[in-house]
């Protein structure tokens, strides 16, 4: 039998639970861990940018991943959001980490900065050439006022062994499909948009890196897994059933609406860490009603 590719498939985005004190409430992090995985999603993505880790102290960072590691106990593969917009500072994280138990790195595009695309290729290069693991590139020019263009994520692929894939959030359909059109053999397009995740996958796609399976993990894993397959028939329902609520817990940000929508299910405390706050009450009341659609 074929080994599976680490990978492919459903990754989750996981939301770090916090308590009213904004301390990390890791019992409810063990028990979102343990639902998403006995729900069928392929990964586990810990410390992206859903996780606010861009909040927490270096210390708690470490002590978040430690956690995780140990809960998911190599149930499923984790990849580890690093990035950031200072080169140097993130190959020498990356030299002090303990990458027992990490099956690859997610690494987002420079923010504020705004390099040009020879400045793009030069850092990840020096990423993946520090890198122990491979390397997943992370484009998501809403966030970071920076795109990398299909031409660069193309060099880098192919110039560059250790990097395996993109995760693709610039919602930039005629650049997706030319990243895919061009790529080579065995480099995966995720997609980083949970409600372009089928299309994406119809034109080649080899996944997502989900917000909305930290509490529709099974829906969401069902309809890629379907989707992947060639069954559209059967994946079509489940996105278009997903879809409003796709929709809804972006509209104020993220993850400002799956923590709400994670609260009202039961799962998790509402809280936040400033700069983040609360989604209005308007919201809240809409994701309530969505939910039990």
């Amino acid at each position: 039998m074929a080994k599976k590719d680490p990978f492919v498939g459903t990754g989750v985005a996981l939301i770090t639970p916090f308590r009213k004190q904004e301390t990390i409430d890791f019992s409810k992090l063990e028990q979102l861990i343990d639902y998403v995985i006995n729900s069928g999603v392929d990964y586990i993505v810990a410390l992206g940018t859903t996780s606010e880790a861009a909040t927490m102290t270096e210390s708690e960072r470490t002590a978040l991943l430690q956690f995780i590691v140990e809960s998911v106990n190599n149930r499923v593969p984790i990849m580890l959001g690093m990035g950031g917009n200072n080169t140097r500072a993130v190959t020498d994280v990356i030299s002090q980490t303990n990458f027992d138990g990490i099956g690859a790195i997610l690494s987002v595009t420079p923010y504020y900065n705004k390099p040009q695309q020879r400045g793009l290729v030069e850092h990840f290069k020096s990423i993946a050439d520090a890198s122990p693991v491979p390397v997943v590139l992370y484009n998501v020019p809403g966030r970071t006022s920076c795109n990398l263009a299909a031409e660069t994520t193309l060099q880098l692929a192919e110039e560059n062994s250790n990097i395996i894939g993109i995760k693709e959030a610039s919602g930039n359909m005629q650049q997706i499909m030319e990243i895919l059109r061009c790529k080579p053999a065995g480099f995966k397009v995720i997609s980083g948009d949970d409600a372009l995740t089928l299309p994406m996958i119809a034109m080649g796609a080899s996944g997502v890196i989900s917000v909305i399976a930290n509490a529709r993990p099974k829906e969401m894993s069902d309809m890629v897994h379907y989707a992947l397959k060639g069954d559209m028939k059967k994946a079509l329902p489940i996105h278009y059933s997903m879809l409003p609520l796709m929709h809804a817990i972006f509209e104020e940000g993220n993850p400002g609406g799956i923590k709400a929508l994670l609260e009202i299910e039961g799962r998790i405390m509402n809280q936040l860490r400033l700069p983040l706050t609360k989604v209005s009450k308007v919201l809240y009341n809409k994701l309530k009603e969505l939910s039990i659609q």
